[in-house]
């Protein structure tokens, strides 16, 4: 790769061999120390450069702690590849590259902004690429959503970090170990990144996957609490949704980008297996949508039958209330009856007609009675006794 003036179209990728997808973990070479660069940034540390790194035939020529540094250097070397990791970048960080490598300003906007959905565009000679990564958090069992920017031009690759995923130390390392891989030129990094990106999707699906199991075992074990998990599990599967759907779209447009632009087929054959990984994944989460939505009906007809059983509960119970309250209003008022014979038959007045009289008592005694068997009648009739 010779140092060209602006306007230089993307190269081709040709003899290309798949490595393998594990590898060993091998250190980078030894008179250079990576950082990690899911690390983040020292809060005293204005810089957002991660990593700005030159390589020449798939091989590390020079790491530099400044921007200023790495163009430089590469203006000095000819046939070298930039690789320059950022995290957060400022604005004139951000503008200096631009400057330095042509870059759209409208995609220098994005890079800004962030919170941009998956999406490619190309600008010139410069592909510009939207990724959403994931990672799932063991501890909260949640789902930690990343977004990444990556340029892609004739002689380098910049990739803007917002977030903690993804680990591209990781996808460094592999095309280090794999110069073969390397020396292709930055199409190849840009497909070490997708790949990486879509690989790791596979632990969250399998921690969703057991989110969902939980879920339904809390269901039927009648948690109160499963509603409000479900619910945010929903929100999570959402974004994860909108995460990867484009993606498929995106590897299309790539694909056949690359062959307008005789990239090497090869490396569109690496790119159709990412296509097969993220179908997959996709499939996969829209299967838990679905299952929540299932499980989210099945919850509110179990929450409806509970509270359906309670109120049958109730109604019992205000039931056999009611025949006790009956019960109790029908014996007051038989036993109200002789009271009120009694009462009037008590009162201290010389005018009452039968106050005098020989049968009075008996004929008070024999009124209670008829009363009282009157009313325990009626009340027996009407089922309140």
């Amino acid at each position: 790769m010779g140092s060209e003036p602006p306007g230089r179209r993307p190269r081709g990728l040709r003899g290309l061999r798949k490595p393998a997808k594990k590898r060993p973990a091998g250190p980078p070479p030894a008179e250079v120390t990576e950082d990690s660069d899911t690390t983040e940034p020292p809060a005293e540390t204005i810089s957002s450069v991660i990593n700005a790194v030159l390589y020449r035939d798939g091989r590390r020529v020079s790491t530099h702690d400044t921007l200023a540094e790495a163009f430089r250097q590469q203006r000095a070397t000819s046939g070298t590849l930039a690789w320059i990791g950022l995290h957060r970048p400022s604005r004139d960080e951000l503008l200096t590259l631009a400057s330095e490598f042509d870059l759209h300003p409208l995609a220098v906007e994005d890079a800004l902004e962030a919170h941009q959905r998956p999406k490619l565009e190309r600008y010139g000679g410069t592909l510009f690429v939207v990724l959403r990564a994931a990672r799932y958090l063991d501890d909260p069992e949640e789902v930690d959503f990343g977004e990444l920017h990556v340029f892609v031009g004739r002689d380098f690759v910049i990739t803007v970090r917002h977030g903690g995923a993804p680990d591209l130390t990781a996808v460094r390392r592999r095309m280090e170990n794999t110069p073969a891989l390397l020396k292709r030129g930055p199409e190849a990094v840009l497909y070490a990144i997708l790949d990486a990106v879509v690989d790791g999707y596979e632990p969250v699906v399998a921690g969703v996957q057991n989110d969902i199991d939980e879920i339904e075992t809390e269901v039927f074990g009648g948690d109160p609490r499963v509603s409000r998990r479900i619910y945010e599990l929903s929100r999570e599967v959402v974004e994860f949704q909108r995460a990867t759907r484009p993606l498929n779209g995106m590897l299309e447009s790539l694909t056949a980008g690359f062959e307008k632009y005789a990239i090497d087929e090869e490396l569109r054959r690496y790119l159709r297996d990412v296509a097969d990984h993220v179908l997959h994944t996709t499939d996969r989460v829209d299967g838990f949508r679905q299952a929540l939505q299932d499980i989210l009906t099945v919850n509110a007809t179990l929450v409806n039958q509970q509270q359906n059983a309670e109120m049958r509960a109730l109604a019992e119970a205000g039931f056999e209330q009611n025949e006790e309250i009956k019960k109790i209003s029908s014996w007051a008022a038989i036993l109200f009856a002789p009271t009120l014979v009694g009462t009037i038959y008590g009162m201290n007045f010389d005018s009452m007609p039968e106050l005098h009289w020989v049968l009075g008592y008996p004929f008070a005694i024999v009124l209670m009675a008829i009363v009282c068997t009157s009313l325990y009648l009626i009340f027996k009739r009407r089922d309140w006794l």
